[in-house]
């Protein structure tokens, strides 16, 4: 039985991460996580307590890293300082968490010879033309745009580092756009669902032609396993499930399901330096092991997100208000 820990593991995408874990695999999972606005404990609840524990701290404290990393036959490493607009406000946390926790994982994994995998993003490749017909692949250069991007650009530079200067076991994984549930309303699907439920309309930045590709976090979670599982050590894999849309067609579809009509959104400020298009090529990840998206329509992937935030008020509503608060302040 396979003994992990997950950091970051009550986040959007690290959660789903462990649900999905423990509901394929028979391993024991332990979370270490901050719990700061982006962490919700509510995301793990049901989760079976024979092989499920949960840990608060921070993964830059470098003591409780080294004595949960011992402990472990795994790290996955999902905890990151993860929105744009915040690192623009303040790149400081960025700096902390991306950069100096990674460090000390490293460390820690280095010292016990544990396997580490590594959760990265498409954002460090910086962004494409709109008409642009490259797509981002293991190959493509860092060329990040934002002090989150960049910090992330970092940390996968210091995993690939400890790979060849000490051997560290590890991979790596960049992936696109995630949605599902457990995600944090102040993200661009679920807070344009939960206004739609609110009664309100959703918001679109600037003329709406930013283009996300958009995959599950379900299949996000299946692609980590099978990487974990059966990749090679040393290696990136790009993750994405051919979802490329841009952020109009995507309100318009919200709108549709929801019964509302295709223009009761509202145009607002654009985002400070938001990149135009990203888009994943996934060849590598779906030739040599196999992988393939299950929620390949992003139609049906959309309507299910739909129908989890329609079911689970209780889990978003409390950070409804001060979200729409802080995005109502800088015209968002």
């Amino acid at each position: 039985m396979t003994s992990y820990l997950v950091t970051g593991g009550a986040g959007f995408i690290g959660s789903n991460f462990v649900h999905h874990l423990l509901s394929h695999t028979d391993a024991t999972v332990t979370v270490l996580d901050k719990l700061t606005y982006a962490g919700n404990k509510a995301s793990l609840e049901g989760l079976p307590a024979d092989r499920f524990s949960f840990v608060h701290g921070d993964i830059c404290d470098v003591e409780l890293v080294d004595q949960l990393v011992a402990d472990h036959d795994c790290v996955v490493h999902y905890a990151a300082e993860s929105h744009n607009d915040n690192s623009l406000s303040d790149p400081s946390p960025f700096v902390q968490t991306n950069l100096v926790g990674t460090f000390a994982l490293l460390e820690a994994v280095r010292r016990h010879d544990v396997r580490y995998h590594h959760i990265s993003t498409d954002e460090v490749y910086g962004d494409l033309e709109l008409d642009d017909p490259q797509r981002f692949t293991e190959a493509t250069p860092y060329n990040p745009s934002s002090p989150y991007s960049s910090t992330k650009a970092g940390s996968d530079l210091l995993v690939r580092a400890w790979v060849r200067s000490f051997k560290l076991s590890a991979t790596i994984s960049n992936c696109s756009n995630n949605y599902g549930p457990y995600q944090h309303v102040e993200k661009f699907i679920p807070r344009q669902i939960t206004n739609v439920l609110d009664g309100g309309r959703p918001k679109l930045y600037g003329a709406g032609q930013n283009v996300r590709d958009w995959i599950h976090a379900k299949d996000h979670s299946a692609a980590v396993l099978k990487i974990i599982e059966s990749g090679r050590i040393g290696e990136t894999y790009l993750i994405g499930a051919d979802g490329e849309k841009n952020n109009t067609e995507v309100v318009q579809l919200i709108l549709e399901l929801l019964g509302r009509p295709a223009d009761a959104y509202d145009h607002v400020t654009d985002r400070a330096g938001h990149d135009l298009r990203y888009a994943i090529d996934s060849a590598k990840l779906r030739d040599e092991l196999g992988w393939q998206p299950r929620f390949a329509d992003f139609r049906s992937g959309l309507q299910a997100t739909i129908e989890w935030y329609r079911e689970h008020e209780s889990w978003w509503r409390p950070q409804k208000q001060a979200t729409e608060a802080g995005y109502a302040a800088k015209g968002q």
